[in-house]
């Protein structure tokens, strides 16, 4: 006899906005997985349906916590895992059962795939009418079997052109910046469709790419292109349409200086002692400093250079210009300034620290519901005669 799914909502999430939104989540790796803990974090209950090894994730290491990739805890919490073979008759049928009771599904295969597993949009909301159907891919419907990944994405989409030194070769994002912007932006698309079938009746397909996600990040580096034709270039750490904004050499460090006005340039100026540079010529306004952004560079270079980090970022601090050193993670995570950092407790893998989404309602961040799960930890209560793992 098959398993029975029983999904019960979980109690943790009570009064928070998706509380008794069930979310089904058959994606791997990190665009999925991160719009599914997003979801979490709001409320929603979360089933991830892994294959019988287990998300990808968990194997990408080193680092390892236990036995598992420290990669996988950065998207997984807020949810209950089963692992469900979708080859095989009796995981295709706990499957069914799962989404015949699901508000959202998310998946990230190929369409073939998809199809095949009978986990594609036709299928699911033949299934069931009421679920959101939910597709995050590499490179959107015209591509449907184009096998996607964050660095493939960041190259093509443009953004890796305009990362890295000057003159230098293109450099991707220290962090899968496609995948977290995709899970984002499906997120928002979930909460907006759950509204709207609320509203209206109606339930979205939602479809969203790497690529696409990428290409929406190019923001001003587009519009510099599209409607000027500019091409955009890597500038290191300055900024193409700003300046002072980058980093500038002290005696010790490098400083960070975010000047994003006539009137703050003239304030920095006076703090360092360098009136005459903001009524110079060539500085006094934006367009004019980011066309001599070299020779600014060199002024304020020579000035700064001559004491240690520590002491500007006092003096520039005091007189409110935005400004801070490059901070490593491990500084940056024991930062003041970052407040977001928690700690869950699972029964077995014991204190699992985590970096909390950016989202405060009511003035408290969505601390954790539920710890990042072992595989198939949550079999017994998910499927009521559940078989081994796989099953």
């Amino acid at each position: 006899m098959h398993p029975m799914a029983t999904w019960e909502i979980g109690q943790g999430s009570r009064g928070r906005p998706l509380h008794g939104i069930r979310v089904l989540d058959l994606s791997r790796i990190v665009a999925g997985p991160h719009c599914t803990m997003v979801l979490g974090d709001l409320g929603a209950d979360v089933v991830k349906v892994e294959p019988p090894a287990g998300d990808e994730t968990r194997r990408w290491g080193p680092p390892f916590f236990g036995d598992t990739a420290a990669y996988y805890f950065a998207v997984n919490r807020n949810k209950r895992s089963v692992a469900l073979d979708l080859k095989s008759r009796a995981g295709q049928q706990s499957l069914r059962e799962l989404i015949m009771q699901a508000d959202v599904l998310v998946q990230n295969f190929t369409a073939d795939v998809a199809t095949r597993l009978h986990v594609d949009a036709k299928s699911v909301q033949t299934k069931n009418p009421r679920c959101i159907h939910v597709t995050l891919s590499g490179f959107g419907p015209e591509q449907p079997d184009r096998r996607g990944y964050d660095l493939l994405a960041q190259a093509l989409g443009g953004l890796m052109s305009v990362t890295g030194e000057r003159d230098g070769r293109g450099l991707k994002v220290g962090v899968p910046i496609a995948d977290l912007t995709a899970g984002t932006y499906a997120a928002m698309a979930i909460v907006s469709a759950l509204f709207d079938r609320n509203a209206s009746g109606r339930v979205a397909c939602i479809e969203v790419s790497l690529i696409d996600g990428v290409t929406s990040l190019l923001a001003n580096q587009a519009m510099n292109w599209l409607l000027c034709e500019s091409t955009p270039q890597p500038l290191g750490n300055d900024h193409p349409n700003v300046a002072p904004y980058g980093t500038f050499q002290t005696a010790t460090e490098d400083l960070v200086i975010a000047v994003a006005s006539d009137a703050q340039f003239v304030e920095l100026c006076a703090a360092i002692g360098l009136p005459d540079l903001a009524a110079d010529a060539r500085f006094a306004t934006n367009a004019g400093r980011v066309d001599h952004l070299e020779q600014l560079r060199v002024a304020l270079n020579s000035l700064f250079q001559s004491a240690p980090a520590g002491a500007w970022l006092k003096l520039l601090s005091a007189a409110g210009i935005p400004c801070g050193l490059v901070r490593t993670v491990p500084a940056a995570l024991a930062s003041d300034d970052v407040r977001s950092v928690t700690a869950v407790e699972h029964p077995v893998m014991g204190t699992i620290k985590q970096v909390l989404g950016p989202i405060r309602l009511n003035g408290r961040y969505l601390e954790p519901i539920l710890p990042p799960p072992t595989l198939d930890e949550h079999r017994a209560e998910l499927l009521a005669r559940g078989p081994a793992a796989g099953g």
